[in-house]
């Protein structure tokens, strides 16, 4: 089965970039050095292609009452059109199916943007819980998504585009708007400023030859983790999936329960609650941490969930599910293939802004 491509693809290979499977898309890993991608996004600003993510627009009668059922934050907190909601959609048993962002649009009109590799089984899930409800829910993969992130990502995104500047100097943290065909959302996955900016396919080559000449670095999925990772956000597959819950997974302030709503995954939850502490791990010695590390504590043993060597820090870092009794502050050792190395246990959030945080 042949890979699928963005309509960034060529835009991709002009650039020198190379290309890997990552989830059954061909996606650039890099464009020549992982490590200078990361540093302009922290330093300046970078530009990665995440049109494999899928938006959603759903509409209806009573899409509000739909989303209150289908996800574990509340819906009902977005009152300003544009707000943006970060949740999980959750199994039955209180798994995470998938994280992901909605958008109230204003009226019965939301849109969801969920991740590319879960994009089938979440729509085949969202079509089957909706057929209680009178409404309509639609992929739009013929729309291209890029975000661009860094200290300097606005004002470049604004220099190229200035139509855009009255609603990109005006749109507050965590809202989108729309300009025309096009969707700008100050949101992002590195823990900088930005855009996310969604806009037909076949303009979206045009911008990122645009940012490409004011001077916005291309960057590609290697570059994308470890900023994430510094960021302290999940990634969906490492972190959390379908057999670990929001509350196990450093997500309890993404759950609502503070409403009587019957959302699905709710009764589980209550009734298993919170069994594992989510942490950070700064590395003390050398060596770099991975995923599915073992990590050895005075109160039992726990897991890495994702690990990597922090650009940014300039020692490893990682998330991790360990015994509920280990807080910040606590020594702990990692087992790096045979050799135990002492770590520190942080909050789950390492860089943000541009600043160290541990």
């Amino acid at each position: 089965m042949s890979l699928q491509r963005t309509p960034l693809f060529e835009s991709h290979v002009a650039g020198g970039a190379k290309m890997v499977d990552f989830g059954g898309w061909e996606m650039p890993l890099h464009y020549g050095s992982q490590l200078n991608e990361h540093h302009a996004v922290r330093k300046d600003a970078g530009m990665f292609d995440v049109s494999h993510m899928c938006a959603v627009d759903v509409s209806g009668a009573v899409p509000k009452s739909f989303f209150r059922r289908l996800i574990a934050n509340d819906v009902a907190k977005l009152t300003t059109p544009g707000k943006a909601l970060y949740s999980a959609m959750l199994n039955s048993a209180g798994g995470v199916i998938d994280d992901l962002i909605v958008y109230w649009r204003g009226g019965d009109n939301y849109r969801v943007v969920v991740n590319a590799s879960t994009s089938v089984k979440d729509l085949a899930h969202m079509n089957r819980i909706a057929q209680t409800y009178d409404m309509d829910i639609t992929p739009r993969r013929e729309l291209a998504m890029i975000a661009v992130q860094g200290p300097n990502a606005r004002e470049k995104v604004m220099a190229v585009r200035p139509s855009w500047r009255a609603v990109g100097e005006a749109l507050n943290v965590f809202f989108g708007a729309e300009i025309g065909d096009v969707f700008l959302a100050r949101t992002g996955y590195t823990g900088e400023d930005g855009f996310e900016i969604t806009l037909p396919a076949a303009d979206a080559p045009a911008l990122w030859a645009d940012l490409k000449s004011a001077g916005v670095a291309e960057c590609g999925l290697g570059a994308r983790d470890t900023l994430r990772l510094e960021a302290g956000m999940n990634l969906y597959g490492n972190d959390m999936d379908e057999t670990v819950n929001p509350l196990d997974a450093g997500m309890g302030w993404t759950v609502d329960l503070k409403t009587d709503r019957d959302f699905i995954g709710r009764a589980a939850l209550e009734a298993k609650g919170q069994s594992k502490a989510f942490v950070g791990l700064k590395l003390l010695d050398r060596g770099v941490m991975r995923s599915h590390m073992k990590v050895l504590t005075a109160h039992g043993d726990g897991q890495t969930t994702s690990g990597t060597f922090s650009p940014t820090l300039g020692f490893s870092i990682a998330l991790a599910r360990v015994p509920m009794a280990v807080v910040p502050g606590d020594k702990v050792q990692i087992d790096i293939r045979g050799k135990l190395v002492d770590a520190l246990v942080t909050k789950p959030s390492f860089v943000r802004n541009g600043k160290a945080l541990v």
